[in-house]
């Protein structure tokens, strides 16, 4: 997975890309079919804003953007609501696949025909 990490209007320090990178790497983890994360960091007067946009297998394309006073905040925020699409996106796939008759169903039709 490759992991992009800009800033716009602020120099990136590594302890804020070392932050942001272990929290994407903890979304990889969980998600084998990311495959790159850009981050995005920008300063606008006193709002810190954090976005985030994953690409990946199979025209999977989400982004989050999130705002707070705190670059830290704001990328914990983001992450948060990034995980939440990955899952939503996830269990969306995974319930339009198991369109078929479950095992439980088949035993009793079972059942109930002898």
């Amino acid at each position: 997975m490759h992991v992009e990490i800009t800033g716009r209007h602020v120099d990136v320090t590594d302890a804020i890309k070392e932050y942001a990178r272990r929290k994407i790497q903890k979304i990889a983890d969980e998600f084998r079919s990311v495959e790159s994360v850009h981050v995005i960091l920008d300063i606008q007067k006193i709002n810190h804003l954090a976005e985030v946009v994953v690409q990946g297998k199979h025209h999977m394309h989400l982004d989050a953007r999130e705002s707070s006073p705190d670059m830290y905040a704001s990328i914990d925020l983001v992450s948060d609501k990034i995980l939440k699409q990955l899952r939503k996106n996830h269990d969306k796939i995974v319930t339009t696949h198991q369109a078929g008759p479950k095992l439980g169903e088949l035993e009793a039709d079972r059942a109930e025909a002898e």
